[in-house]
């Protein structure tokens, strides 16, 4: 694959992958605001939830949308590579709504949403290397 035809594959899966994290990002964030905003659940046990939500529809949307399963791992591996990943992008997540939350007096809901937007390229990028990558 030429450098060219390279960076013309990365763009669209970008495309697309921002396309399925924009809907699992609405699933996520509407979790959050029914049940930390509304109903004053704890915000850190309700992105907890919601951000686990949001992986297992990411996941289903990834392997008919944007990446091709199984090419490094069988099925059960790569659902529990997206979680591995997903875990560390999870404790990214945490970090930055806590510090915006906590530190800098920011409004939670905005927090959520800048801190969502910290863990993207790492979701990304992990997934379509390790996860999803050639051997």
């Amino acid at each position: 694959m030429s450098l060219k035809t390279w960076k013309q594959h990365l763009n669209i899966n970008i495309v697309k992958y921002a396309c399925v994290g924009g809907v699992c990002t609405v699933l996520d964030l509407t979790v959050f605001a029914v049940f930390a905003k509304v109903l004053s659940y704890n915000y850190i046990l309700v992105s907890s939830t919601g951000f686990a939500l949001a992986i297992l529809l990411n996941y289903v949307l990834c392997i008919k949308f944007v990446f091709q399963s199984g090419r490094r791992f069988s099925r059960r591996a790569e659902i529990v590579s997206v979680y591995v990943v997903s875990l560390i992008g999870l404790l990214l997540n945490q970090l930055v709504l806590v510090l915006f939350v906590e530190m800098f007096q920011v409004e939670m809901l905005l927090s959520k949403i800048l801190a969502t937007g910290a863990v993207f390229l790492w979701n990304y990028f992990s997934r379509s290397i390790y996860v999803f990558g050639k051997n």
